[in-house]
């Protein structure tokens, strides 16, 4: 063999021992950098006001993973146009799992379609995480009300159209169910808008409305005391503190189901074991004895998903309230 081919073979060995060793260094630096995470403040996003249902669930799962993870965990409310401030934050931010998103179906599957101009893509821009509880929403009437079932409710509407009224936020969770029976039942009611389901609650309790959806959270104490008939709840089975109130789709509605749902989102682009680590710890935090019973006493059920169970709801949700929201034209400016 000679001096210059000698020579080559070696550089050539060296150099592929060079760059072997160099991508074994930087997989080996990725993969302990990513058990290590967080090594630092996490800030979750939450795109709503402080003190209503959305913040407490946000603030007790922050509570969870800042002592599992010993690290702060600290809430952010970016409260403002219908929760799409908030998710802007996040899309704009580093995708590095160090800011993510408290968010629900209003801000990430409804919005983007009532929003012309929305300040980020609901598609693209956000990597879901897990979907951390859900609730179901009772349809009620005031105790005075002439209707004690659905189908009473339904008939009337179709021999009155346009007589009947609802509450809620425009586009928001109550809305959009009652758009979804609606739809279904081929019936027409007049929606009330309101800045908050609060203040339609104490109109449907006063007798100012005539019926409404709202979250079994919400709605539970006030059926409970007598200032509301249910008279159907939108989960795929009976609500187990009202056995006596049907689903929709026992009442003739055959898969009509909406659930109020949260959940964690990272910006676009986070690495994948960063965003099953947080799945795996949220589901751990939610799980845990006290705060489990907290959250189900509520009328919330604990769902924790893996990221890819998540990512499929969530692309359910579009095809439904993107749908919903052509057929009804409905526009935000």
């Amino acid at each position: 063999m000679g001096k210059k081919t000698y020579s080559f073979m070696m550089t050539r060995i060296f150099g592929f021992v060079v760059a072997t060793a160099g991508v074994l260094a930087i997989s080996t630096g990725v993969a302990r950098a990513d058990s290590d995470y967080p090594t630092g403040p996490v800030r979750i996003i939450v795109p709503f006001s402080a003190g209503g249902s959305t913040d407490q669930i946000a603030r007790s799962l922050a509570d969870g993973l800042g002592k599992l993870w010993k690290k702060p965990v600290v809430i952010e409310n970016r409260e403002g146009a219908n929760g799409t401030i908030g998710a802007r934050v996040v899309s704009e931010a580093k995708a590095d799992g160090y800011t993510l998103l408290f968010g629900t179906q209003t801000t990430l599957t409804v919005m983007p379609y009532i929003l012309p101009s929305i300040p980020y893509d609901a598609d693209k821009d956000f990597s879901p995480i897990t979907e951390l509880v859900n609730a179901a929403q009772l349809l009620s009437v005031p105790k005075a009300s002439k209707f004690n079932s659905l189908k009473d409710l339904i008939d009337y509407a179709k021999a009155h159209p346009g007589e009947l009224n609802y509450g809620g936020g425009y586009g928001a969770t109550t809305d959009m169910a009652m758009r979804l029976l609606m739809s279904k039942a081929g019936v027409d009611l007049q929606g009330i808008p309101y800045k908050g389901s609060a203040l339609a609650m104490n109109d449907l309790l006063g007798g100012r409305l005539d019926t409404m959806f709202d979250v079994v959270t919400t709605s539970l104490p006030h059926v409970q005391s007598g200032g509301l008939r249910a008279l159907a709840v939108t989960s795929e089975s009976r609500f187990e503190p009202l056995p006596d109130v049907p689903t929709v789709a026992e009442q003739g509605y055959p898969g009509f189901k909406t659930n109020v749902w949260f959940g964690l989102f990272a910006p676009a682009g986070t690495p994948a074991d960063i965003i099953q680590k947080i799945s795996d710890d949220s589901r751990s935090v939610l799980n845990e004895p006290e705060r489990k019973k907290n959250l189900t006493s509520s009328g919330f059920r604990i769902v924790a998903s893996e990221p890819a169970a998540f990512t499929k709801l969530v692309e359910e949700e579009n095809k439904t309230w993107s749908g919903l929201v052509k057929a009804y034209n409905m526009k935000m400016q």
